[in-house]
């Protein structure tokens, strides 16, 4: 699957939207990507993440587990763990700074897990979010995110939106 196909997944499925959006990170950006309108279309949600299987069994072999957010950090929930030593791949949907990525990452080295690497479906960073292990993105975009004292008058003339999950239950 390349690049493009990716994007015009979420395209077909109206999730790859622009305006004026306030990122989990609090950053500002033009574009957002609506996860949940693409992962609502099993078919869409199952090309999508076969391929990025496919990509990580290529590049590195390894099986994948996940975290889940509870009282405001990962934890392995689930009936999930991770023995000593094993060898893992950290599977994220949407990245944007890394920071999600770098928890996860916390999360599993501190459960005693070594991460191979950090793979995504879309790495919206163009390559350079710091996830703290080797990053294997299905598809990249290079979309520039602001602080919020720092946009541009074209996207401060925008009402924003905060369309992500993160901080839902704050």
């Amino acid at each position: 699957m390349t690049n493009e196909d990716v994007l015009d997944e979420f395209r077909a499925a109206g999730a790859l939207r622009e305006g004026h959006f306030i990122l989990s990170s609090g950053l500002h950006s033009a574009v957002f990507l609506q996860k949940n309108l693409v992962f609502m279309h099993p078919d869409r949600c199952e090309r999508l993440c076969k391929a990025l299987a496919e990509k990580i069994t290529a590049e590195v072999g390894e099986p994948s587990i996940y975290v889940e957010r509870e009282g405001g950090a990962f934890k392995f929930r689930r009936a999930f763990h991770i023995e000593p030593g094993a060898r893992v791949a950290m599977v994220e949907d949407i990245v944007s700074t890394g920071l999600s990525s770098r928890e996860c990452v916390e999360a599993i080295e501190a459960a005693g897990g070594e991460v191979v690497c950090a793979a995504c479906l879309v790495d919206r960073s163009g390559g350079t979010a710091q996830s703290g292990a080797p990053m294997i993105a299905l598809a990249t975009l290079d979309v520039p995110a602001y602080p919020a004292d720092a946009l541009p008058p074209h996207l401060a003339a925008l009402p924003a939106e905060e369309p992500g999950s993160r901080r839902l239950n704050a």
